[in-house]
């Protein structure tokens, strides 16, 4: 519960903070009263010491500068399909041009034929469970075993005498479950 309540205030922190920086995003005062902002007519040259300006640049822009090779800010259809082609070329192994059943299995007949260890083109069970994909196991939860809380249908052991509200008049009250005497106290 308490971890719950931690995540709850530090989400809330956060949310905080993030308002706070948003709202103080478009003001020109700084956030701290030692730094001065630079005076208004200075010359935007680049010192010794002064890192260059980087451009922010998009997801597509990136991609675009991937595929358009020439750096003419144009995409060609050879330039386009240059990925595609690379491959093609990397599955067509026998250099023709065309694409063969054969080839276009390669991977897969190579993993039968390494599974096949008798080389009788046939897989046993076992040959089989050789081709089994092998996948990253997760990391196990290391989570603290959790209390069970017992509810007084579920207790063993006599439960405690029930404590009465403060506005019950009553001088004894039945508990809301069947009571049981306590050994050595000589009640029933």
């Amino acid at each position: 519960m308490w971890r719950f309540l931690a995540g709850v205030a530090s989400a809330l922190l956060l949310s905080g903070a993030g308002m706070v920086w948003w709202t103080n995003r478009g003001s020109q005062e700084p956030l701290l009263s030692a730094v001065t902002p630079p005076p208004q007519g200075a010359a935007s040259q680049d010192g010794p010491g002064s890192p260059p300006a980087a451009e922010e640049r998009t997801r597509e822009e990136k991609r675009f500068d991937r595929y358009d090779k020439d750096r003419d800010q144009k995409i060609t259809t050879e330039e386009y399909l240059l990925s595609r082609r690379k491959a093609f070329t990397k599955l067509d192994t026998n250099g023709d041009g065309r694409l063969g059943f054969e080839e276009w299995a390669k991977k897969t007949t190579d993993k039968f034929a390494k599974a096949d260890a008798d080389g009788s083109k046939v897989l046993t069970r076992q040959e089989f469970a050789t081709t089994k994909v092998v996948r990253k196991t997760k990391a196990p939860v290391k989570c603290p075993p959790q209390r069970m809380r017992m509810t007084p249908k579920r207790r063993q052991a006599s439960p405690p005498d029930p404590v009465l509200p403060a506005t019950s008049t009553r001088a004894s009250a039945q508990p809301s479950w069947p009571s049981r005497p306590r050994e050595g106290t000589g009640r029933s």
